[in-house]
């Protein structure tokens, strides 16, 4: 299991007092392995929907994730974060460019009346489930909060959402269980699978500008998922 590693230094403020580095850094590590199985999952997702949607083979996206997870969670682990960080937005672009180019080959075969129900459904249900994995993963990468500066991580300085329990007092800290608490993959996936559920944040607002344009292209082609393509085949069922 590959984590974030931290300055072996005492961490100021409420939530660290009293508790060494070495104690904070156990409580906040993040394992890499949930953004790594949400990588392949996406790949994994397009064994299920014809050939024609994918860009090539439908065995390729999977094949091309597992040849750059492998470099890097290598990198991650060998400390080299600038080249781990980068190959990580390259994996994403490549979802995201090939989610887009599916869903434009889906809406463009709509009026030729070629899917079968069952079919766009199935397809429909695939590429909704890769936009919300390919979103939550730009959401953890992208984030202060996230991977990328474990500092802003520890203090929650700078991040691109306000999480509820930024905005807990000490005494709500400890009485929930959320002493130490940091955001991980799992936060940024709740955030993205609202998005794509309410078109909207839910509990977890955003506040740059970066994280309300994703959010509206998360929340666009979602929309297009399900007023458009789901609707399409239910009416033919």
């Amino acid at each position: 299991m590959w984590t974030e590693q931290f300055p072996a230094t005492t961490i100021p403020g409420s939530s660290g007092r009293g508790l060494p580095a070495a104690t904070l850094v156990a409580m906040r590590s993040e394992p890499r392995w949930p953004a790594t199985i949400a990588v392949l999952a996406v790949g994994g997702i397009y064994l299920a929907i014809p050939e024609y949607l994918s860009l090539g083979p439908r065995w390729l996206l999977l094949v091309v994730m597992v040849l750059l997870a492998v470099p890097t969670l290598l990198a991650h682990r060998a400390g080299l974060k600038e080249v781990s960080r980068w190959l990580g937005i390259t994996i994403s672009l490549i979802l995201t460019a090939d989610l887009i180019w599916s869903l434009g080959l889906l809406v463009h075969g709509l009026p030729l009346h070629k899917q079968a129900p069952g079919e766009l459904l199935r397809s429909a249900a695939a590429l909704w489930t890769s936009n919300v994995l390919v979103f939550a993963l730009w959401y953890w990468r992208l984030d202060s909060a996230g991977p990328v500066a474990p500092e802003n991580q520890r203090q929650h300085c700078g991040s691109a959402f306000l999480f509820p329990q930024m905005m807990m007092q000490v005494h709500s800290h400890e009485q929930t269980e959320a002493e130490g608490w940091s955001a991980n993959f799992v936060d940024y996936l709740f955030i993205a699978f609202n998005t794509s559920t309410a078109f909207s944040p839910t509990d977890t607002p955003p506040l740059t500008r970066w994280a309300k344009g994703l959010m509206m292209v998360q929340s666009a082609i979602s929309l297009m998922i399900v007023a458009l393509l789901a609707a399409r085949a239910i009416n033919i069922l």
